[in-house]
């Protein structure tokens, strides 16, 4: 039983149930109640672990590093990828074109619009052929805004008396979507500017004066 400095007369004390942290007990002195009186805490801090602001750096350093790495690889696969799809896309507009004046053969070769069809089911007639896509056919979607990363065009030449001609060409819409221009002609060659050149073939003579693609 505690005691109050040299007092020998106390009362009976009345013990609280300790919590989990403090020992509390409640003196009685004269009738009258001094306290509580706490004991010594006995807190036990628990250590948080977690990330320095070194190993953050370090972490975002790998992968600002992979990124690095990474980024210019996907874009020359992306690169590639849409040079395949110009290439694949002139094939199938010298297929169309050739289609086309076996069906209108007075009307002769046409532009590249004239070669899809918007309406479903597609109705061939002369404004609009039906052989390819229609998204090819307005080179892309919204209409004019290219197609994986080329823009397309067709344009017809000649006449009935001297003979029909035309030539198509495939251009990258900047030097990030495509590594090199397409064209073709009548004579149905794929043709391709040199490795890195992306500007627009001006015309069907100057398509016919560039190398054949290699496939």
């Amino acid at each position: 039983m505690p005691f109050v400095g040299s007092l020998a007369a106390v009362w009976p004390c009345a013990c609280l149930r300790p919590d989990s942290n403090t020992k509390t007990e409640l003196i009685h002195y004269s009738g009258k109640i001094i306290g509580p009186k706490k004991g010594k805490e006995n807190i036990e801090m628990r250590k948080q672990k977690g990330f320095s602001l070194i190993e953050l750096l370090i972490v975002v350093a790998i992968i600002l590093i992979i990124a690095a790495i990474a980024i210019p690889n996907l874009m020359r696969a992306r690169m590639a990828a849409n040079d395949s799809s110009a290439a694949a896309s002139e094939r199938s507009i010298v297929t169309a074109e050739v289609g086309y004046i076996a069906s209108y053969p007075t009307v002769g070769y046409t532009a590249l619009g004239a070669l899809g069809g918007a309406a479903a089911p597609c109705v061939p007639a002369p404004a609009n052929g039906c052989l390819i896509d229609n998204n090819l056919a307005s080179n892309g979607t919204p209409a004019g805004s290219g197609k994986s990363g080329y823009a397309f065009a067709a344009t017809p030449g000649g006449a009935a008396a001297t003979g029909f001609n035309f030539y198509t060409t495939a251009t990258p819409l900047a030097n990030t979507t495509g590594t090199k221009a397409y064209c073709a002609g009548d004579d149905g060659v794929i043709r391709t500017q040199a490795a890195g050149t992306i500007t627009l073939v001006a015309s069907r003579v100057a398509c016919f004066g560039l190398n054949p693609m290699n496939n």
